[in-house]
């Protein structure tokens, strides 16, 4: 019987993470440890750095039920960098406990590529995520404390934009009503709640480059709006400090290892589908400057993961990719062609061919919108036949992009020795990144130009409600941030039905936000919503505990 991810991580003995961090050449003065195998390093280290080294991002076609493996594959390749000599770190997401508990499991790769200690990262970690949460919930927690407390700022109870949030998956607290009981426990209004990945605490602390940035970001934060309609913001709460100091410890990225010791850091989560999706500037700067070769992934598909990587994140920090790596497997370009989750397992090459347009939009688009060199990662599944890998790989070579076989979960880095020897030579070829928009277009010609150039959809539509909103924050002076689409990670539209490669579709914008802090503007398209809910079987069900603390049902 095959070994579980969870019983292969077992099998290994972990380095001392001193001797991770040493083979980077991080000294024992920047390393902070949270136990044996994991550490936080001191952003102290980044002084006098440059970040030099090569970043790699890793994404992928449109997800499905079947699976892609792009943290798999990401993981992989660090080893494979290292199994061919280079000096390489991967710089990767934390898992949100939603997930975990909820439909996707967690994220710390599989078989022969993982990071470790696979238990501690998906259950809690080193507590970033509850920094991210107490910080938010202070800020929410002080707002409506100060219109109790005689609201000096004349903030109108029933503008309050600003909302607490969970790392939990629980559609009951979407829409709620709070400050009931009476005077002395609040002012009645409707309230809500966002899973911690989604929030805009999240997003700052990813977006923020050191305490000073992230203490600047909160102070934008609009918590609401005056009855005369001006935005009130957390500066304003005189609240910054203490969310700061909250955020302290979190502000440092966490160093773990993968199954063959190479050094990951893994620090920051928002999802890709109703947030940015990238982990934090401060990891991927430190992993650029400390290592040859940062890899780093962004999550779902490369229409909203790595569109905001570059859109988004690449601007404000001032970086860009030298290659990028797209991950697709032989079963979701199955069931993009059509076929059915149960019928995986045979041989359809037909299906194949139909599917591989979902990739080749992901490909162009790396391409031909923002200018980027790119190799399709073919993850490996055991039931893949050599008629179908061989398919692919003969297709991604007719639209001129170099197609690579890789297997990441039996192997390893020896598995994908073949990717990284190829990824190298692609990293030397002359690129220069180019954006969807431009940011002097107007947030309405951004929304446009993300839905037809990225989705190749034929339209956007902002209706009524969004677009005085949108109106709004021009007048506020926001009309140049960037935009962060919030919208189904299964299909380029927003119908997660229309999975492939679908045309002639319009994006509906429902609702927008403002994230000051972050400094974007969020728009959600079709049903897309901020707080996920449980599916009827969640995977918490199958998570247990022994008598000796051994942790079993993790995925």
């Amino acid at each position: 019987m095959a070994l579980s991810d969870i019983e292969i991580a077992r099998s290994v003995t972990p380095k001392s993470i001193y001797e991770v961090a040493a083979s980077v050449g991080i000294d024992e003065k920047f390393v902070i440890p949270y136990g044996r195998y994991k550490a936080k390093i001191d952003t102290a280290l980044l002084k006098g750095r440059k970040p030099d080294g090569k970043l790699i991002l890793v994404t992928a076609l449109t997800p499905t039920p079947a699976g892609e493996g792009k943290t798999t594959v990401s993981i992989g390749l660090a080893d494979a960098m290292k199994r061919i000599g280079k000096k390489a770190v991967a710089a990767l997401r934390e898992p949100s406990l939603g997930p975990v508990f909820g439909l996707k499991g967690g994220a710390t790769g599989g078989g022969r590529s993982q990071i470790i200690p696979m238990e501690d990262i998906n259950l809690h970690f080193n507590g970033d995520f509850h920094a991210v949460t107490s910080a938010n919930n202070l800020l929410a927690a002080v707002t409506d404390n100060h219109i109790r407390m005689g609201n000096e700022l004349r903030i109108d109870p029933a503008s309050v934009c600003f909302k607490r949030c969970l790392d939990m998956d629980d559609r009951q607290l979407r829409f709620i009503v709070s400050g009931l009981g009476g005077p002395a426990h609040g002012v009645p209004r409707e309230d809500g709640f966002d899973i911690t990945a989604a929030s805009e605490i999240m997003a700052i602390w990813c977006l923020s480059k050191d305490i000073p940035d992230l203490k600047k970001r909160f102070s934008r934060i609009i918590v609401g709006y005056t009855f005369d309609k001006e935005p009130v913001t957390a500066g304003q709460l005189n609240v910054v400090g203490a969310m700061a100091a909250l955020m302290k410890e979190a502000m440092y990225p966490n160093l773990v290892q993968t199954l063959e010791g190479t050094p990951v850091l893994v620090h920051g989560g928002p999802f890709a589908n109703i947030a940015h999706g990238c982990n934090t500037i401060i990891a991927t700067k430190t992993a650029m400057s400390i290592a040859d070769y940062a890899i780093t992934e962004a999550g779902f598909g490369a229409d909203l993961g790595a569109e905001k990587f570059l859109d988004i994140k690449c601007r404000q920090a001032g970086i860009a990719p030298s290659a990028v790596v797209t991950v697709a497997s032989v079963r979701a370009l199955k069931m993009h062609g059509g076929a059915a989750k149960v019928d995986l397992g045979k041989e359809d090459v037909a299906a194949v061919r139909k599917g591989f347009k979902n990739l080749e939009r992901h490909l162009k688009n790396i391409t031909e919108v923002y200018g980027l060199p790119v190799i399709a990662a073919l993850n490996e599944f055991a039931t893949d036949t050599e008629s179908e890998k061989r398919t692919v790989i003969e297709l991604c070579r007719g639209i001129g992009v170099d197609c690579v076989a890789a297997d990441v979960w039996g192997k390893g880095s020896a598995g994908t020795v073949e990717l990284a020897e190829k990824l190298t030579e692609l990293c030397e070829r002359p690129s220069e990144l180019s954006f969807a928009y431009e940011l002097t277009d107007t947030v309405e010609e951004k929304i446009e130009k993300i839905v037809t150039r990225v989705y190749r959809g034929a339209r956007a539509e902002i209706l009524k409600p969004a677009a005085s909103k949108l109106e709004r924050f021009k007048e506020m002076g926001y009309g140049s941030c960037p935009v962060c689409i919030a919208k189904t990670q299964y299909s380029f539209s927003d119908d997660p039905k229309k999975t492939g490669a679908p045309e002639g579709f319009t994006v509906t914008v429902r609702d927008v936000r403002l994230s000051a802090g972050a400094g974007f503007i969020v728009a959600l398209t079709g049903d897309i919503i901020t707080m996920p809910g449980l599916p009827k079987k969640p995977q918490s069900e199958v998570i247990d505990i022994d008598a000796d603390g051994n942790i079993t049902g993790l995925q």
